[in-house]
Protein backbone atom coordinates (compact mmCIF):
# COMPACT_ATOMS: atom_id res chain seq x y z
CA UNK A 1 0.00 0.00 0.00
CA UNK A 2 3.07 2.69 0.69
CA UNK A 3 3.89 1.96 -2.57
CA UNK A 4 0.82 2.97 -4.07
CA UNK A 5 1.07 6.09 -2.17
CA UNK A 6 4.31 6.86 -3.31
CA UNK A 7 3.41 6.09 -6.91
CA UNK A 8 0.55 7.84 -6.10
CA UNK A 9 1.96 10.81 -5.19
CA UNK A 10 4.70 11.12 -7.96
CA UNK A 11 1.58 11.36 -10.71
CA UNK A 12 0.22 13.70 -8.49
CA UNK A 13 3.44 16.00 -8.26
CA UNK A 14 4.01 15.20 -12.24
CA UNK A 15 0.31 16.63 -12.56
CA UNK A 16 1.62 19.81 -10.60
CA UNK A 17 4.30 20.47 -12.49
CA UNK A 18 2.67 20.15 -15.82
CA UNK A 19 -0.39 22.28 -14.82
CA UNK A 20 -2.99 20.51 -14.39
CA UNK A 21 -3.35 21.71 -10.59
CA UNK A 22 -4.54 25.03 -10.14
CA UNK A 23 -4.26 26.69 -6.46
CA UNK A 24 -7.52 28.32 -6.33
CA UNK A 25 -4.70 38.64 25.58
CA UNK A 26 -7.04 37.85 28.22
CA UNK A 27 -7.02 33.85 28.55
CA UNK A 28 -10.27 34.21 31.15
CA UNK A 29 -12.23 33.96 27.92
CA UNK A 30 -13.65 30.83 26.94
CA UNK A 31 -14.98 31.60 23.64
CA UNK A 32 -14.50 29.64 21.02
CA UNK A 33 -12.85 29.85 17.89
CA UNK A 34 -11.46 33.58 16.80
CA UNK A 35 -10.95 32.17 13.28
CA UNK A 36 -12.97 30.80 11.28
CA UNK A 37 -13.35 30.34 7.54
CA UNK A 38 -16.61 28.99 6.63
CA UNK A 39 -16.74 30.33 2.89
CA UNK A 40 -17.09 28.34 0.24
CA UNK A 41 -16.37 28.48 -3.19
CA UNK A 42 -18.82 28.27 -6.13
CA UNK A 43 -19.11 25.16 -8.32
CA UNK A 44 -18.47 27.28 -11.54
CA UNK A 45 -14.72 28.31 -9.57
CA UNK A 46 -11.75 27.02 -10.63
CA UNK A 47 -11.48 24.05 -9.23
CA UNK A 48 -8.92 21.25 -10.80
CA UNK A 49 -10.00 18.20 -12.33
CA UNK A 50 -8.98 14.94 -13.08
CA UNK A 51 -5.44 15.01 -11.33
CA UNK A 52 -6.29 12.26 -8.97
CA UNK A 53 -7.92 8.89 -10.48
CA UNK A 54 -10.74 8.48 -9.18
CA UNK A 55 -10.50 4.77 -9.16
CA UNK A 56 -7.41 4.98 -6.86
CA UNK A 57 -9.23 5.35 -3.31
CA UNK A 58 -12.09 3.28 -3.99
CA UNK A 59 -11.34 0.60 -1.46
CA UNK A 60 -10.97 3.15 1.01
CA UNK A 61 -13.06 3.44 3.86
CA UNK A 62 -12.99 6.38 6.77
CA UNK A 63 -14.44 3.52 8.90
CA UNK A 64 -11.95 1.17 7.96
CA UNK A 65 -8.67 1.40 10.97
CA UNK A 66 -6.49 -0.66 8.36
CA UNK A 67 -6.80 2.34 6.10
CA UNK A 68 -4.74 5.36 5.96
CA UNK A 69 -8.07 7.40 6.24
CA UNK A 70 -8.36 6.53 9.84
CA UNK A 71 -5.51 8.43 10.87
CA UNK A 72 -7.02 12.24 11.33
CA UNK A 73 -4.67 13.89 13.04
CA UNK A 74 -1.51 16.06 12.00
CA UNK A 75 0.75 16.89 14.88
CA UNK A 76 3.26 19.96 14.84
CA UNK A 77 6.07 20.75 16.55
CA UNK A 78 6.80 23.81 18.92
CA UNK A 79 5.59 27.35 17.03
CA UNK A 80 5.56 25.82 14.05
CA UNK A 81 2.59 25.13 11.22
CA UNK A 82 5.26 23.50 9.08
CA UNK A 83 3.98 20.12 8.08
CA UNK A 84 6.25 17.16 8.35
CA UNK A 85 7.56 14.96 5.80
CA UNK A 86 6.34 12.15 7.50
CA UNK A 87 2.73 13.17 7.32
CA UNK A 88 2.76 14.24 3.43
CA UNK A 89 1.79 10.09 2.13
CA UNK A 90 -1.11 10.81 5.05
CA UNK A 91 -2.26 13.86 2.94
CA UNK A 92 -1.93 12.58 -0.10
CA UNK A 93 -3.83 9.62 0.68
CA UNK A 94 -7.37 12.19 2.36
CA UNK A 95 -6.78 14.39 -0.43
CA UNK A 96 -7.05 11.52 -3.07
CA UNK A 97 -10.41 10.30 -1.27
CA UNK A 98 -11.42 14.05 -1.29
CA UNK A 99 -10.99 14.54 -4.92
CA UNK A 100 -12.57 11.20 -5.68
CA UNK A 101 -15.62 11.85 -3.33
CA UNK A 102 -16.94 15.12 -4.47
CA UNK A 103 -19.47 15.09 -2.07
CA UNK A 104 -17.02 14.56 0.58
CA UNK A 105 -15.74 17.75 2.70
CA UNK A 106 -13.64 18.25 6.24
CA UNK A 107 -13.38 20.49 8.59
CA UNK A 108 -9.50 21.00 9.66
CA UNK A 109 -9.66 22.12 13.46
CA UNK A 110 -6.18 23.98 14.24
CA UNK A 111 -4.94 23.60 18.04
CA UNK A 112 -1.92 24.55 20.04
CA UNK A 113 -0.81 23.86 23.64
CA UNK A 114 -1.45 26.48 26.05
CA UNK A 115 2.11 28.40 25.79
CA UNK A 116 1.91 31.86 24.21
CA UNK A 117 -1.61 33.92 24.35
CA UNK A 118 -5.11 33.35 24.19
CA UNK A 119 -4.87 35.34 20.52
CA UNK A 120 -1.35 34.42 19.35
CA UNK A 121 -2.91 30.68 19.74
CA UNK A 122 -5.69 31.22 17.64
CA UNK A 123 -3.55 32.65 14.77
CA UNK A 124 -1.10 29.89 15.01
CA UNK A 125 -3.58 27.11 14.81
CA UNK A 126 -5.45 28.97 11.90
CA UNK A 127 -1.77 29.04 10.43
CA UNK A 128 -1.56 25.15 10.73
CA UNK A 129 -4.91 24.72 9.24
CA UNK A 130 -4.00 26.87 6.33
CA UNK A 131 -0.75 24.45 5.59
CA UNK A 132 -3.06 21.41 5.87
CA UNK A 133 -5.79 23.43 3.47
CA UNK A 134 -2.70 24.22 0.92
CA UNK A 135 -1.35 21.08 0.41
CA UNK A 136 -5.22 19.25 -0.07
CA UNK A 137 -5.61 21.49 -2.62
CA UNK A 138 -2.46 20.78 -4.24
CA UNK A 139 -3.17 17.49 -4.61
CA UNK A 140 -6.53 18.20 -6.32
CA UNK A 141 -9.10 18.86 -3.38
CA UNK A 142 -11.77 21.58 -4.52
CA UNK A 143 -11.32 24.45 -2.34
CA UNK A 144 -15.05 24.06 -1.07
CA UNK A 145 -14.48 20.94 0.40
CA UNK A 146 -12.80 22.13 2.85
CA UNK A 147 -13.20 24.40 5.99
CA UNK A 148 -11.35 25.63 8.15
CA UNK A 149 -11.22 26.63 12.33
CA UNK A 150 -9.10 27.60 15.10
CA UNK A 151 -9.69 26.68 18.71
CA UNK A 152 -6.18 27.37 19.47
CA UNK A 153 -5.66 26.08 22.80
CA UNK A 154 -9.30 25.97 24.22
CA UNK A 155 -9.82 22.44 23.45
CA UNK A 156 -6.54 20.37 24.42
CA UNK A 157 -6.50 16.59 23.48
CA UNK A 158 -4.09 16.06 26.85
CA UNK A 159 -4.23 18.13 29.76
CA UNK A 160 -1.17 18.79 31.82
CA UNK A 161 1.87 21.37 31.93
CA UNK A 162 4.35 19.71 30.51
CA UNK A 163 5.86 17.99 27.23
CA UNK A 164 4.36 14.71 26.53
CA UNK A 165 0.81 17.00 26.67
CA UNK A 166 1.81 19.98 24.65
CA UNK A 167 2.94 17.76 21.83
CA UNK A 168 -0.39 16.29 21.89
CA UNK A 169 -1.90 19.44 21.94
CA UNK A 170 -0.18 20.94 18.70
CA UNK A 171 -2.10 19.40 15.94
CA UNK A 172 -4.67 19.82 13.01
CA UNK A 173 -7.80 17.36 13.49
CA UNK A 174 -9.54 16.29 9.95
CA UNK A 175 -12.78 15.76 10.62
CA UNK A 176 -15.31 14.68 7.38
CA UNK A 177 -18.60 16.50 7.42
CA UNK A 178 -19.56 15.36 3.92
CA UNK A 179 -20.90 11.72 4.98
Amino acid sequence: MKHQLNRLLAVLLLGTLAGCSTMGGDKSDTGEAAVEDRSTTAEGGAVTSGAVDSGSFAGYSLDDPASPLSRRVIYFEYDSSNVAAADQDLLAAHAGFLASNAGQAVTLEGHADERGSREYNIGLGDRRTQAVRRILELHGVAPHQVNTVSYGEEKPAAEGHHDAAWRLNRRVEIVYTGR
